[in-house]
This record gives C-alpha cells, structure tokens and sequence, in this order.
C-alpha cells in the first residue's frame, strides 16, 4: 500500500508542476527540485538515497531512446562534428582541468579521484536539456544539444571508470583509448542491429497494442547487450532510437506510429519528472553524508568547479564557432563547383572518377549483383550532389554566431546523470561524500541559475523570434511536390479511371464544381484512390527527408499531416463496413 500512495503522490505532483510551471514562469524540472526538497523536509519522510542503477539503467535508456527517435537525423548529420567535439574533446578537457584543481585544493585526494570527479562533472544531461527545447531556440542549437548530451554520457562514463581503477592500479593513456573507442563502435553496431531488427519486426505486426508494448523493451535490448561486452549501453540506446526514427515511416503504419508517440511522450514526461523530484528528495541525505555534516566546503568547492566548467565550455564554444566561420567561407564555392557537376550531370554526364564498382577480379560475380546501369549511376549523382547543395544551404542560413555561442555555454547544464555517476563511486573510495554532494550541488546549482536565466537570455539575445513559424513559400513548394509525385503514381498506376478522376477529386475537395450524380466515384472508390494518393505522398516526402531541401520540422508536419488523413480515412472505411 506503501508503494502504490507513493506513485500516486508522485504523479499527482508531476502534473502539479507540469501544469502550474508555465503560469509562473518557472521551468517544472526546478519546481520538482523544489518540491522534492520541500517533501524531504517533513518530519515523517524518512531519509531518501537513490540506488544510482535506478537512472542509469532502469531512466536513462528510454529517456535517451525516446529523445534520439525523435531527433531528426538530419540535422544530427550534418552536425555531428560538432556533437562530437562537445561530446569527446570538450568532456576530456573538464575533467583533466577540475581533476588537478581538485587535487590542489582538497588535500589527500588522488589525482585519480580527482579526475573521476571532473568526468562526472563533464557531461551535460538529456533530462536537463528538456528546459533548452522549451526556450524557443532555433532548431540547430537544440539539435547540437540534444546530441552531446545523448553520447557525452559514454566518453564520461569510460573515462570515470578508467580514472577510479587507476588509483592503485595504473591504468595507461592507451587503455583508456582503447576502452573508449570499444565503447562507442561496440555501442554503435548493437544499437544498429537492434534499432533495424525493431524497425522490421514491428513493421509486421498489426495489432496497434502490441507493436507499441514492443517498443517499451526496445531501449533495454539495446542497454543489456551492451554493458554486458563492455560497451556503452547508453549509446546503443541512442543509436537504436535514431535508426527506429529513421526507419518507422518506412514500414510502420500511421496508427502505430501516432499511438507510440503518444504513449512515449506519457513515459518521457513521468520519468523525467521522476528525476528531478528523486533530486529533491536526496539533497537532505547528501548533505547528512559529509564528513561534518555541512555544505560551507562543498558548495564553495561546487561554485568553483562549476565556475571552471563554464571557462572550459566558453573556450571550446568559441573555438568551434571560429572553426565553422573559416569553413563558412569555403560554403559558396563549393556550392558553385556543385552547381557545376549539377549541370553536367543533368545533361548525361556521369562523373568519371568515381563510379560505384566492387574492386577486384570476379567481384561482380560474388556479389550476386548486376552492374548499375548509366541511369542508375546518374540517379546516384543527382542525388548526392542535391543532399550536399541542401546540406551547404541550411548551413549557410542556420549560421551559428556569438548569440548561438552564448546560448551554447549557458545551455550546458548539469543534470540526473552527473548525480547518478557520482553515485557509481566505489564505497571505500576517498573523499566519496564530498565529490557526492559536490556533483550534486553543481548539478543542482546549474539547473537552477541558468535554467531560470536561459529564457531571458535568449530573449534578450533575439534567439527566440520566427524559429517555429513555417515559411508559406516553402510549404507551398513542398507541397507542390507531393502532389506532382501522387498524380504520377496515380497515371502509371494502370488504373484506367485514376487520371480522370484526379481532377474530379481535386474538385471535390476544394468545392470548385458540382459533379453529375451518375459520374461521382463511389465512396469506396475515392477512398481506395485518396489511400494510393496518400501513399505516394509519404514515398516522395521520405525521399526528399534524404535530401534534406525542406526544415525538418516541416517535413515532420507534412508526414503528421498525411497520417491524420490516412487514419481518418481508414476509420471511415472500419464505420462503413
């Protein structure tokens, strides 16, 4: 009875906060904070310790698989040097620097320790990254976010681990390499095989129910395997979620897919509400753990170390936006050698130097594959040139300047990850109470100052105007599109009355004539002919997502838009029967 007063308290709090924190301007992970703290304090709540395997391994995974399925992989594409620079070098660099500065300032405290508590100080966090999304920033600066935080956690977990087993032990520069890169290509081809087995086994199953139970497991077939080899479970759940997301328009149905987004958004709001409110609820006992019970060493030491952190983000911050602005300048001659190769390629001409042929003698015969056709190998051409001229004009127009910069450092928070690694310290560690509630106090003091500040800040910096508007050109562009694509699908289609009621239907629809009653398609008939159109739509709008000519977020309201009328569709057809 105990349990289930519990999980009703706590729900009840969550939508408490979820829905009071709007009106008072408050983001709700800090008014769970608060609460949570507020709770502990009663006299009858007895003393609070999070078991550290609870976020790791029973919240994180499908917080981070919930988060990579939705993130446009895109986007992370073109990126992904950045998110790597934030995820491996910029987590390297924190540790390094609070590790020695630790060792200076606490006496008796090994470098090893030291190190382990700026690996756990590195990482910004999935959870904490939710505040970032509800700021209104443009969609790059989320996207970048959202990517370091979701495989920061790899590189920081390997690199604590390495730093705990290396006091008394010596462990090499080379072990730690070796270790990390394990982590993430191990991670990598797991998350691949699970997120494509997900994404083809589901695809066969009808029952909306049950395909979206299956997803539930989805995260933890990715973690377990992982962990279990050594890798990174994290990241096998963030590389499972991105190949689902990727894949579940090609073979999953529009029901199934609105259901799991639907479910899936019940569990990331529980369970990242579920965080902050365990944080609130532990920060008493925290403070009890330390040597003489107060917070007057931690939280200058936390102050410092937070300060420290955000010189290091700063100056990494600032090197990548110098990187990206030398590159900026190579942007428009690229873009004029490939309107160049564009050109040739239209009129026949397919590019000498790199034809796709297997090397090696009897290749062609191992591989059970016949030669690709010239045709085959221009359509390969105009296809990547077109994805490189898209990939060259979204990073010309999303330009990432000292405004983004500023947002970037100040968006770096700290979250349930930080505390939970700390957790993961060995008992007999040294100083394990105070690098505890020091990781805790920067985790907390972060989510606090800059998430109440991050807002304003944005505003102030003029980052938060136009970022969710839909230009009516575009839309009108990639709608065009679509329906040049149905109407192709519906004249090859063989259907001899299709061309002829393509006009009839687009009349119908927009009201513009009165069709004789004997010559009005049955109702069975334009519902057969609207599903055909539909599908159409989807094929073509899933070819130009490759490209990437059209904002994400657009094509994402052209693919939602498309399901709603499917399932309207079908629902009228299940009533009518």
């Amino acid at each position: 009875m105990e349990l289930e007063l519990v999980a009703i308290v706590g729900i009840l709090l969550v939508v408490t906060a979820t829905t009071l924190a709007p009106k008072i301007g408050v983001a709700s992970p800090l008014l769970l904070v608060a609460l949570g703290f507020g709770i502990s304090m009663l006299p009858f709540v007895e003393p609070v310790s999070i078991p550290p395997e609870l976020i790791l391994t029973g919240i994180l995974p499908p917080l981070l698989y919930a988060a990579a399925a939705n993130t446009p992989v895109m986007e992370f594409r073109r990126d992904l040097g950045t998110i790597s620079v934030f995820s491996v070098l910029l987590v390297a660099l924190t540790a390094v620097a609070i590790g020695f500065l630790a060792v200076a300032l606490v006496p008796g405290l090994p470098l090893g320790i030291g190190i382990a508590l700026g690996a756990i100080l590195s990482p910004t966090d999935a959870v904490a990254t939710s505040i970032v999304r509800k700021a209104g920033v443009s969609k790059r600066i989320v996207t970048i976010l959202e990517g370091e935080s979701m495989l920061n956690d790899a590189s920081a977990l390997v690199l604590l681990r390495a730093a705990v087993a290396s006091v008394g032990v010596g462990v090499s520069l080379w072990q730690v390499a070796g270790q990390f890169l394990w982590a993430v290509v191990g991670a990598v081809v797991i998350g691949l095989i699970v997120g494509r087995l997900n994404v083809v086994v589901r695809g066969r199953i009808r029952q909306v129910p049950a395909n979206v139970a299956l997803s539930l497991v989805v995260p933890f077939v990715a973690y377990i395997p992982a962990e279990e080899v050594g890798a990174s479970g994290l990241v096998a759940a963030v590389v499972a979620g991105l190949a689902t997301g990727y894949g579940a328009p090609l073979r999953m149905g529009a029901q199934v897919r609105i259901a799991e987004r639907s479910v899936w958004s019940t569990i990331e709001l529980i369970l990242e509400s579920a965080v902050f409110l365990l944080v609130g609820l532990e920060l008493p006992t925290l403070a009890a753990d330390t040597a003489n019970g107060g917070l007057g060493l931690p939280a200058v030491l936390a102050l410092l170390f937070g300060a420290v952190v955000l010189v290091v983000r700063t100056a990494l911050v600032a090197w990548s936006l110098w990187t990206l602005g030398r590159r900026r300048v190579r942007l428009e001659p690229a873009r004029e050698r490939l309107e160049q190769m564009q050109a040739k390629i239209e009129s026949g001409e397919v590019p000498a130097f790199a034809i796709p042929e297997r090397r090696g003698r009897g290749s062609q015969r191992k591989s059970g594959r016949p030669a690709a056709t010239p045709e085959e190998r221009l359509g390969r051409w105009q296809w990547m040139v077109a994805r490189r001229k898209a990939d060259l004009d979204y990073l010309a127009a999303e330009r990432l300047g000292w405004r983004e910069g500023g947002v970037l450092v100040w968006a770096g928070m700290r979250g349930a990850v930080t505390i939970a690694a700390a957790q993961t310290l060995p008992a007999d560690a040294p100083h394990r109470s105070l690098v505890i509630l020091i990781a805790t106090l920067v985790a907390v003091g972060t989510l606090v100052i800059q998430g109440l500040t991050l807002q304003p800040l944005a505003r102030r910096l003029g980052l938060t105007e136009g970022n969710t508007t839909t230009d009516p050109a575009q839309w009108d562009a990639l709608q065009a599109e679509l329906d040049a694509a149905a109407l192709a699908d519906l004249v090859d289609s063989g259907n001899e009355r299709a061309a002829s009621l393509v006009e009839k239907m687009k009349a119908r629809l927009d009201h513009t004539s009165e069709e004789p009653a004997d010559d009005r398609p049955d109702a069975s008939t334009f519902a057969s002919l609207r599903l055909q159109v539909i599908e159409a739509q989807r094929a073509k709008l899933l070819k130009l997502r490759d490209v990437g000519n059209y904002p994400s977020s657009m094509m994402d309201d052209a693919l939602a838009q498309l399901d709603a009328q499917q399932i309207g569709i079908e629902l009228r057809q299940q009533y009518s029967e």
